[in-house]
């Protein structure tokens, strides 16, 4: 059983706030990770997710990227993603795929294109 306690009954409390901000930000990227075939979180600057972000174009990939020095949210969901791995963090079909490295090895080793055609983000 969940209990939820909003945070008018609570009072404002510091120990109350930053739980219930942390549960919102894992609803908005659970939403979008389930909502869309491919999701990228990545920092505007960051060459490393330009690559990931070039490598799904020219596959033929339109991802949907949440650009976390972007986003209202970007520094929780960046906080709540480090616990798993520092961006870029890519999510295929709903499920978590990893950063670069894994990106990379699964394109280099022909499993990319499955998992992206099994998501729908691929059609041919």
């Amino acid at each position: 059983m969940q209990v939820v306690v909003e945070e008018s009954s609570m009072g404002s409390t510091e120990e109350s706030r930053p739980a219930a901000r942390m549960e919102k930000v894992y609803e908005k990227v659970s939403l979008l990770v389930t909502s869309n075939a491919v999701v990228v979180f990545t920092l505007s600057g960051c060459c490393m997710c330009h690559v990931v972000k070039q490598l799904l174009f020219g596959l033929g990939v339109g991802p949907t990227i949440v650009e976390l020095d972007r986003d209202a949210y970007g520094h929780d969901i960046h906080r709540l993603l480090f616990q798993q791995q520092p961006v870029p963090a890519v999510f295929i079909g709903g499920k978590f795929l990893g950063g670069i490295e894994t990106v990379m090895a699964c394109h280099i080793n022909g499993t990319l294109v499955p998992l992206l055609k099994e998501a729908g983000a691929l059609w041919l």
